[in-house]
This record gives structure tokens, sequence and C-alpha cells, in this order.
């Protein structure tokens, strides 16, 4: 969802005592193996659980962990939808008129890696996604992609069957019920209180409807401990989120997080599934965004998979896909590059 103030006050925070737990696992051996690291046959029971009311809204190495935890532990999260309960169940377009900014995104945590330290790389594997019994979307005047054409407000609420693989749009239209988290990362190396929102490098307001279970997703690491938070959770949502929002809605997320032993070092996050290895590129353009994903996956393929920069530019350019996920933090947009295994013989 864009915004364009920061949220919450952390002070709050500031008072919360970190406890440590102890996870388990290996770490992947390297960022891009050909390994299975999303596998989710069976989801470990959490090491540690943490509430929707342990969260924050800006981004920054001074906010202090709610959790610090081994590298491989479990993590299990519960998150508040967008507006941080300013819409429920039963809200309106009225609603909609009286939004504040000042609470968008809270995000759970941060937890902190025991051994995390600038420069390495930290993978968070999403296990586990269940989502609440409801949500919404909106049009806040403003905000979104055409907020030129688009001046008055409007709201729609949503019931969810999490059960279900569809939400109903209206009486004739459905879409498929596919949740992520719009927001993931780790403290930026800076104490001022950074709103969560545009993407940087660390992470931040992605927007990736692609970052579902099973997918990993690695970050670099910019201060002790890596300090990672996630939230901003959607139901179901579009390349780009052209309108501002998704279906926005509270979830209870499962994650493994670790180090990566012997990383190679990553400028943005990157991420994988399955059936494909991903990169991500922010940028004030679109062009300028494109560029450097599809240089990030020229930088992949040349250290994991042996090939030259020309071979890997054309095997970009005959079998990567350019994806643009998300455009609605005007000027600053996401674009992505997936390169699938099979092409790669690693599946």
């Amino acid at each position: 969802m864009l915004v364009t103030r920061v949220g919450r006050s952390t002070l709050a925070l500031l008072f919360v005592c970190a406890f440590t737990v102890h996870g388990c696992g290996p770490a992947p051996d390297r960022v891009g193996a050909s390994g299975d690291p999303t596998s989710t046959s069976s989801v470990p029971e959490p090491d540690v659980v943490l509430t929707a009311d342990q969260t924050h809204a800006r981004w920054s190495a001074a906010i202090p962990p709610v959790a610090t935890v081994q590298s491989g532990a479990v993590v299990e999260v519960h998150t508040m939808e967008a507006s941080d309960g300013q819409f429920d169940a039963g809200s309106t377009v009225a609603d909609v008129e009286t939004l504040s900014f000042d609470p968008i995104h809270p995000l759970t945590g941060p937890v902190a890696v025991e051994g995390a330290s600038p420069g390495d790389v930290l993978a968070v594997t999403l296990l586990d996604i269940e989502v609440e019994e409801w949500g919404w979307a909106a049009i806040v005047p403003g905000f979104g992609f055409l907020a030129d054409r688009f001046t008055e407000p409007y709201y729609m609420g949503f019931d969810i069957d999490p059960d279900a693989s569809r939400i109903r749009f209206n009486d004739r239209i459905s879409v498929p019920l596919a949740p992520f988290p719009g927001v993931m990362g780790v403290a930026p190396a800076t104490d001022s209180m950074l709103a969560t929102i545009p993407p940087r490098a660390n992470g931040g307001n992605m927007d990736n409807r692609h970052m579902i279970e099973g997918t990993t997703i690695y970050f670099p690491v910019f201060v002790e401990g890596a300090n990672f938070s996630i939230g901003d959770t959607h139901a179901a949502q579009g390349d780009g989120e052209v309108s501002g929002t998704a279906i926005e809605a509270g979830m209870r997320i499962r994650y493994r997080i670790e180090v990566v032993d012997g990383a190679r070092p990553i400028e943005e996050p990157q991420y994988e599934t399955d059936d494909y290895y991903a990169v991500t590129a922010f940028a004030t353009t679109l062009d300028e965004a494109a560029v450097k994903a599809t240089t990030y996956m020229i930088d992949y393929l040349t250290a994991e998979h042996g090939l030259t920069p020309e071979e890997a530019y054309i095997l970009c350019s005959i079998a990567g896909d350019l994806k643009i996920s998300e455009v609605v933090d005007v000027p600053h947009m996401l674009v992505s590059m997936h390169m699938p295994k099979d092409v790669l013989g690693v599946r």
C-alpha cells in the first residue's frame, strides 16, 4: 500500500525486553544453491512466536529487536492488516475519508539472528501462511498509479475463506487467494527513522506477489543481527499493485531465518522457489530498475552457473522474465527478473 508519511512512533518499542531462543536446522550453502531450500512438506513448530502488537512502522538500526534467535530458527509471527486496525469487517468508504497514515504498515519484529553481520546474506523461507477471515482494498485520494484520474475515496471489503482457493470480488468475478507479505526487510545502517516505503536495498515495500509460501528470500545484511521485520500482508494482488492497495488482510506466518554460509554478496533482495531463481531492483524509473535487474541476473548466472557475461546476457534475453512488481511508490519502482530452473538444469 502506498503511503507518504512515516508510520507509528517506535518509542514504545524501546521498552520491549529482547529475549533469546535457540533454533535449529542447517543454512543453505550459498545463495542460489541447487538444492531445495523451499521444501514445505512439513512445517516445524516455531521456536518463538510474536504477536500482532509486537510491531513498529519504520526502518532503523535504532529499533531494538523483540527477539533474538539462532540461525536456522523457525519464527511464527502474527500481522495486522496495513491500516493497523483503522479498518474492520464493518468499515465503509467513510473510514477511508478519516484514514490516518501514521500507523500504516505495522511490521512484526524486529528479529535478530545470532552471528549475522554486515556483508552477510540472510535467508528467510516462508514456510506457512494463514489468512484471517476478512480483508479490504481501497482507493485513497492522492495515491495509486492513476491518482490524477481517481480522486474520490472508494472502499471494498472482502470475506475470506482461508480454505478456499479464490476470493469473491462480486457476483461474477473472483480472484485467486495467493497470500504474501508486501513488506519484508532487514534494518538499514542508519539511526534515522525511515518510512516503510519505498523499496530499498534492505527490502521494504516490495509488494512482490511472487514471494508466497515456499519462497526463500535473500537479504543483504547491514547491521549486527540483521534485525528482520515482516508485515503489510496481502491476500491477493496483481503485479504492480496499481491502485495503491492489494486485498489487505492480517495473517499468521511461519518462516525459517538463517545466515547463508559462504554466500556471494548481493546488493538488493533476491529470491527463489522450486521453479525459478529471481532478482529484484529498485529505482526511480522503470528503465533504470529493469537495467539493474538484468545486471543482477547476469551476475547470478556468471557466479553460480559458470556462464560468461555474454552468454548470461543472451540467456536473460531468451529465457529471463522481467516483471513490474510494484509501481505505486511513485517515483520509486520495483522490477524483478525470473529465470526458470528447468532452463538452468537444476530442477
